[in-house]
């Protein structure tokens, strides 16, 4: 036992050290190269050198920042994955040396990003950082830099966790802490070189999918290195083997569009994608001959994993820091700058239906949402159990319209006009949630997945069921709550700045895609919801609470035709569309779709919520019948007189 003990811990020390040498040698390398790959960038965006202390500054802190940004991620992956919470909900005792070390690393996490809206900022400016400092224009300068931007809402977020998890330590707290920190992640990278130039879109939810599944792997690679050997888990190791091949393929599909057909090897960029790209790719088989095996590797091999994976990372940021082949390849356009693509055509039924661009985000989870419910069905029907087909057709229609919705030519040309984008915020917003709601996905869960053993951690299921019942999503799902949501973020969106910044930007577009989705399912979940979860209204409440939000989107539909100014003037203008007559009739007629639209989705959920009264009322009707015949209405009684006298008796 004492000769296992020490080689524990020699292997434990020696782990650390593989991990630290990783770390010191990546800082050098991106040292040594932050002077060239700086001059590049200044060269081809034409901004004056801000100095040498600056250049290294902006890559070793875009470096260290999404180090630390990983760990936090992995970290809280880790602990909602692995944890068994306690009767008060608080996470166990293993979990909480994971806990100390997303609190800790977030800290760092929050200093480095601050750090980096100033040195991001100056960098873009072509000043040194201790001059802009000093001087007046830090703000404009801010302002004026996307990735400072970019920076600060990484930075709001990382001080958003340092606090939050500081203060928490149940398992519902840690998964309400994934937000912020995925927001923070992606913040920087959509605003880089992935949202800009052509097919930009497409790079952009791509890079989305490709930040968090790099950061998920990385992360919880080193959590397992800094943990003790008995806290690894299997299923942690099923989860880095699917980031790792989502990180592959989402990571080759921004490869090629960064080069833009140029040779892989005849640019920085490009080189630094392949280094990247091999590493991950040899992890990633490591991984796969550890999980087929069903053998624990040693700490070493671990960090050796680990160590390769920040490796791999610091390669990422050489790729990002660099100027890729694709924007020298051609001079930018009009459209390639705001859209990422070509209009040439107005928009006719043929086209809304042809012009396809995939979204690898949306489109992607669409698709995966549908094979996903299809499978599980299959197995109940397997299993001898039954399940509607209603439900099947409705959860299946609900994903076919998101996939049309995120990827076809209803989003290539709604991100250039403001009616087809208001067809296309109606449907995401009223039309596809009530068909996903009709398809009860969280019943269908909860029959298919097995409940965990009582010896081993939780599973899904129970995952599930903690956040349903969670004080969270009990507030969230509220009607009233909901409600509010429903029908304050259409206002708020559209009657505020917001709109001019959302509607610039493709992460603007994936945005408001999954905010209005995540709303209307809320307030249809309400309603109409066969899944448990949400307060239930009675019947006549629930049908109330449908007509009350008719008169705000009436008069929404009628303020945005009857508006004097244009919303997203200045970006519409700046596309410039030469078929679109004009910029306030085009409004007019999203007006028009907004007051109109609701017709639709209120007679569905009309019907839905009728059938299910009548159900309900034969259900209670067939039970008071067949008690009424069994006698059990008087020996119920008499129980309730005993239980009564009982009661007095005491009293």
């Amino acid at each position: 036992m004492a000769s296992e003990r020490t080689l524990g811990a020699v292997s434990a020390r020696w782990a650390r050290v593989t991990l630290l040498g990783a770390v010191i040698g990546c800082a050098v390398v991106l040292f040594a190269c932050a002077l060239p790959l700086g001059a590049q960038r200044l060269d081809a965006a034409g901004i004056a050198d801000p100095g040498a202390a600056t250049n290294v500054a902006r890559l070793l802190g875009h470096w260290t920042a999404s180090l630390a940004a990983a760990v936090c991620l992995g970290a809280l992956a880790w602990i909602v994955t692995t944890a068994v919470p306690r009767d008060d909900g608080r996470i166990d005792a293993p979990s909480f040396p994971v806990h100390l070390l997303a609190e800790r690393v977030a800290i760092v996490w929050a200093c480095a990003a601050t750090a980096m809206v100033v040195i991001c900022a100056a960098a873009d400016s072509g000043i040194p950082v201790a001059q802009l400092v000093s001087g007046p224009g830090l703000g404009s300068a801010i302002a004026a830099s996307g990735g400072a931007r970019g920076w600060c809402v990484t930075a709001i977020c990382a001080i958003v966790l340092a606090v939050g998890v500081r203060f928490t330590l149940r398992w519902i707290g840690h998964c309400v802490a994934l937000l912020p920190t995925l927001i923070g992640l992606i913040a920087v990278p959509v605003t880089g070189n992935a949202g800009q130039g052509p097919d930009h879109d497409i790079a952009t939810s791509a890079v989305i999918v490709f930040a968090v599944a790099v950061a998920v792997w990385t992360g919880t690679k080193i959590v397992a290195v800094a943990l003790p050997e008995s806290s690894h888990r299997r299923r942690v190791r099923a989860l880095q083997l699917t980031c790792g091949a989502i990180a592959i393929v989402y990571g080759a599909l921004l490869a090629t569009l960064m080069l833009g057909g140029s040779p892989v090897l005849a640019s920085g960029y490009g080189r630094a994608a392949v280094v990247a790209g091999v590493l991950l790719t040899l992890v990633w088989l490591g991984d796969g001959v550890v999980l087929w095996t069903r053998r624990a590797p040693s700490r070493l091999l671990d960090a050796m994993s680990a160590a390769a994976l920040i490796v791999a990372g610091a390669a990422i940021a050489l790729a990002a820091s660099s100027v890729p082949p694709r924007f020298t390849a051609q001079e930018f356009t009009t459209w390639d700058i705001f859209l990422g693509y070509q209009l040439d055509t107005p928009p006719s039924v043929l086209s809304l239906m042809t012009e396809w661009r995939f979204d690898p985000l949306i489109g992607t989870a669409a698709i995966v949402l549908a094979l996903g419910y299809l499978v599980a069905v299959a197995r109940l029907r397997r299993r001898g159990d039954r399940w509607q087909p209603g439900r099947t057709i409705a959860w299946t229609l609900g994903c076919a319209a998101l996939l049309i919705a995120s990827s076809s030519g209803v989003r290539a040309y709604g991100s250039a006009m403001f009616s087809v984008h208001m067809g296309e915020h109606m449907a995401l917003n009223m039309f596809i949630p009530v068909l996903l709601v009709l398809g009860a996905p969280v019943t269908l869960a909860l029959r298919v997945l097995p409940a965990a053993p009582k010896d081993h951690a939780p599973g899904p299921r129970e995952w599930l069921m903690w956040f349903v019942h969670s004080p969270v999503t009990r507030f969230l799902s509220h009607p009233v709550t909901a409600f509010v949501l429903f029908v304050g973020s259409l206002y708020l969106v559209y009657f505020t700045p917001l709109f001019d910044t959302l509607i610039r930007y493709h992460w603007g577009h994936e945005f408001m895609s999954v905010h209005f989705l995540l709303t209307g399912y809320l307030y249809y979940w309400g309603i109409i919801g066969i899944d448990p979860g949400p307060r239930r209204l009675p019947f006549l409440g629930r049908l109330g609470l449908l007509f009350a939000v008719m008169p705000f989107h009436a008069f929404f539909g009628i303020a945005t035709m009857t508006m004097s100014s244009a919303l997203g003037d200045t970006f519409y203008r700046s596309v410039n569309l030469p078929w679109l007559q004009s910029i306030s009739d085009d409004q007019h007629v999203g007006g028009a779709i907004a007051w109109g639209s609701s017709e639709l989705p209120v007679i569905i959920v009309v019907i839905a919520l009728v059938a299910q009264w009548v159900r309900q009322d034969r259900r209670m009707g067939a039970r008071q019948d067949r008690h009424s015949d069994l006698g059990y209405d008087d020996d119920l009684d008499a129980y309730n007189a005993m239980l009564r006298e009982l009661s007095r008796t005491r009293r």
